[in-house]
């Protein structure tokens, strides 16, 4: 009798911790067909993975100069406190 060994399932949050390489198609082949396997089990992600596509598509289109300077430096102001809290 041979046992194979596989994965476990993806759960929703390494979903979102993957999400970027999986948009840039910088994932494995194995990471790729169980991060599918959850979006084929998961509405919520399967969103979440939506409002990525959408925005990246809207920021794409937006240019730095488009950003007022007070908005810039609340964003960068967040982003900055979210990298400092992130474990890692």
């Amino acid at each position: 009798m041979t046992t194979t060994m596989t994965e476990p399932e993806m759960t929703c949050h390494e979903l979102v911790e993957l999400v970027t390489e999986y948009l840039e198609d910088a994932m494995t082949a194995s990471e790729r067909e169980r991060l599918e396997q959850h979006l084929a089990a998961c509405g919520p992600c399967v969103r979440y993975l939506d409002q990525m596509r959408r925005t990246i598509q809207s920021v794409g289109h937006l240019h730095e100069e488009a950003i007022a300077p007070a908005a810039r430096n609340g964003l960068l102001r967040v982003f900055r406190a979210w990298k400092s809290e992130a474990p890692g």
